[in-house]
């Protein structure tokens, strides 16, 4: 049986990839361990998104052939995920030492891959065929999409966890290669999705993050179209679950039955819906289409909808031919809307992608100076949000002891999505254990981060 150590890089997609290539290995009698010198199968789940997550994976891909290397050659390396589906040819020329490489529709071949396909009682999920033999098992139909009974090992804390609810994406911006590493939008059932909610829960799971790469699509492609809403409406019901949150909501027009899902206590009024942009101009050339007045309406409605909305966003700015007039107008579109969190990515510029070979390419300086400022912009605004938390009382889970000092915990409230968002950091004059819930009263706050003190325990 193998020792099989694995390192994922990029978003909480990759990550549950991941942790069904553990639950894949655990079920088949292998070995995780946390040590990649003990292993002696080495992988990495790969994020090519934008040229920094490409450096990063290719940086780690590096130092793990050089681990296999010193150790004679000994351990297996296989290479999975975004950037092997992407660049898998180029990856087996320049890197020799890489025994495997498969995509992201073929991350259950990892029992074939430890098994050397030879083991009699193995019933792999996924059939090697023709490509038995080779290093290079990079499927190019991306169809592949897992169901509630796939082995998978949890790599959050114990009482959290991502949910996904569907693979792929229809939409067409064109900055992004997502569809093209990822495929069609594939959503899955509401019926194994509450099955898998379920299982989490039975394991000590209360929060379920729902992810997929456009959340309000969900559903359009199954038959009879089920909404989004009618998801939430039955994972609400699941025992257990106390916080269910969304991730990665496309801006679409949200219907009546999206809204009364928000009548779930569990159902968190979280919403992540990237924006992207606020000028009309750019949004038509990124293939979002609309305006800021539009998105605008779109959220005033969710506010409107939604008590105590919590809305973050992700925007992009040195899009190409972004003149200074649109940043502007990006920058207006912010600060009157004051989203509660929001990411700024400054725009790569991906080959395969459509705006690859867009002209009026904006210089990285520019990129750089617009990046610094619209994050200036949005300091100001967490700030002053997190001041205004100042003397409330709010639900927190417990995450563990803070990194800043070992007498601190650190925990979040039902308002900060895990890794992305600040933390909360709590005093308390009992002990407090993982995982559990606790009403704090916040006394104190900064630019991203709350602290306070607990008043109650549930």
């Amino acid at each position: 049986m193998a020792k099989l150590h694995l390192t994922s890089l990029g978003c909480p997609k990759n990550r549950v990839d991941a942790e069904h290539m553990l639950g894949l290995a655990q079920s088949g009698g292998h070995e995780i361990v946390s040590s990649a010198e003990e292993a002696d199968t080495l992988v990495i789940n790969t994020c090519a998104f934008i040229n920094e997550a490409k450096e990063e994976s290719i940086d780690a891909i590096l130092e793990l052939a050089q681990l296999k290397e010193r150790s004679g050659g000994t351990k297996k390396l296989i290479v999975s995920g975004c950037l092997a589906q992407r660049y898998s040819k180029d990856l087996e020329l320049e890197i020799p030492e890489v025994d495997y490489f498969f995509g992201t529709s073929d991350y259950s071949l990892i029992t074939n891959i430890l098994e050397n396909k030879k083991s009699p009682t193995s019933k792999p999920l996924v059939s090697l065929g023709s490509k038995a033999g080779t290093k290079n098992l990079v499927s190019s139909e991306l169809s592949y999409i897992e169901k509630f009974d796939l082995p998978r090992v949890n790599t959050s804390p114990s009482f959290s966890a991502y949910l996904r609810i569907s693979e792929g994406c229809d939409n067409a911006c064109t900055f992004c290669i997502i569809p093209k590493l990822r495929g069609k939008q594939r959503s899955r059932t509401i019926e194994d999705l509450v099955k898998e909610a379920h299982m989490l829960a039975k394991t000590g799971v209360m929060e379920l993050n729902l992810i997929g790469q456009d959340l309000t699509a969900y559903g359009f492609d199954l038959p009879g179209r089920p909404a989004l809403g009618e998801l939430l409406s039955e994972l609400a019901q699941v025992p257990g679950i106390q916080w269910i949150r969304q991730m990665y909501a496309y801006p679409r027009t949200f219907s009546d039955s999206y809204f009364k899902a928000f009548a779930y206590a569990n159902v968190l009024p979280y919403i992540d819906m990237p924006v992207q942009h606020g000028s009309a101009k750019v949004l038509r050339s990124m293939r979002r289409g609309g305006s800021k007045e539009r998105l605008t309406n779109i959220i005033s409605s969710l506010r409107a909808n939604i008590p105590n909305l919590v809305l973050r966003t992700t925007t992009m700015v040195g899009f190409p031919g972004e003149s200074e007039d649109d940043f502007k107008e990006l920058c207006d579109f912010v600060a009157s809307n004051k989203f509660d969190r929001m990411g700024v990515f400054k725009y790569s510029n991906e080959e395969n992608t459509t705006a690859f070979d867009f002209g009026d390419q904006v210089a990285d300086e520019i990129k750089e100076r617009r990046f610094h400022e619209l994050m200036t912009l949005q300091r100001e605004i967490s700030a002053e949000k997190m001041q205004a938390l100042i003397g409330t009382e709010h639900v927190a889970v417990v995450e563990g002891i803070s990194d800043e000092h070992e007498l601190v915990i650190k925990g979040r409230m039902w308002s900060q999505a895990p890794e992305i968002d600040g933390v909360t950091y709590i005093s308390s004059p009992e002990a407090l254990s993982l995982g559990q819930m606790v009403k704090v009263r916040i006394n104190n706050s900064h630019d991203y981060d709350l602290s306070g003190e607990v008043i109650s325990e549930f």
